[in-house]
């Protein structure tokens, strides 16, 4: 049995203690990933969670509402075996990260950019002991190499799981520093992805918004608090 069906089949998802973790049943028959991998996560919160979503499945699997279950496969068939080489792609984001590059003009835009990103980049730096450094334009400039291996180690400390989700974050977002920010808390998760549209709501206040970005823009919202939640569901303790 693979962990994609195209049919329904079951009656009922379960829960099932396992070995390294938490198994998801269904009738009885545990789930596989894509890879025909055991589907085993490490709490029970993301297991019920997993659960829920081939419960909640009507007629046809649908892989679009399954969000938990779309990244524990990836963290089990994806991250796992390249767990090294994602974390170093996740942690260069500190390097370029969206909240050092400011514009230039006009004040306004400069304005909000400075009251939106200044305050997560000074909690970086007193929570993390990496303070980067804000540009003006687009050239690329170096940020501080302590300050980036700071990141780089916490980024290279994650276990597959929390990678996968980290991974969403950082990508979603375009900013390792919020990503960094979603995962401990700095603030509320819809805050913290308001704070990655800056440049965007800012063009919605002037020009109108446009029908077709905001649904994309609400779709990435989505998979950003449920890659958030998946976060969550890791450091659950029941």
């Amino acid at each position: 049995m693979t962990g994609w069906a195209a049919k329904r089949f079951w009656s009922a998802a379960s829960v099932v203690e396992d070995a390294g973790g938490f198994a998801i049943a269904l009738d009885g028959r545990r789930v596989r990933t894509p890879a025909k991998a055991a589907l085993v996560v490490p709490t029970r919160a993301l297991a019920r969670a997993i659960a829920a979503e081939w419960d909640a499945q009507i007629d046809k699997v649908r892989p679009e509402t399954m969000p938990f279950t779309r990244t524990a496969n990836s963290a089990i068939d994806k991250v796992a075996p390249q767990r090294a080489e994602v974390a170093a792609m996740l942690a260069e984001y500190g390097d370029s990260d969206l909240v050092c590059y400011r514009a230039e003009g006009p004040a306004g835009l400069v304005a909000r950019q400075a009251d939106a990103w200044d305050p997560v980049m000074d909690w970086l730096a007193a929570e993390h002991g990496a303070r980067l450094i804000a540009r003006s334009g687009v050239i690329h400039a170096p940020q501080d190499a302590r300050a980036l291996q700071h990141l780089a180690d916490r980024v290279h400390a994650l276990d597959p799981f929390a990678l996968a989700a980290f991974h969403d974050l950082v990508a979603l977002t375009g900013s390792l520093v919020l990503a960094l920010a979603a995962a401990h808390d700095w603030r509320a998760p819809g805050d913290i992805w308001d704070l990655s549209r800056i440049d965007e709501i800012w063009q919605e206040d002037h020009w109108g918004p446009d029908d077709e970005a905001r649904a994309a823009a609400d779709l990435r919202r989505g998979a950003f608090l449920s890659a958030k939640a998946f976060w969550d569901a890791l450091r659950a303790t029941d």
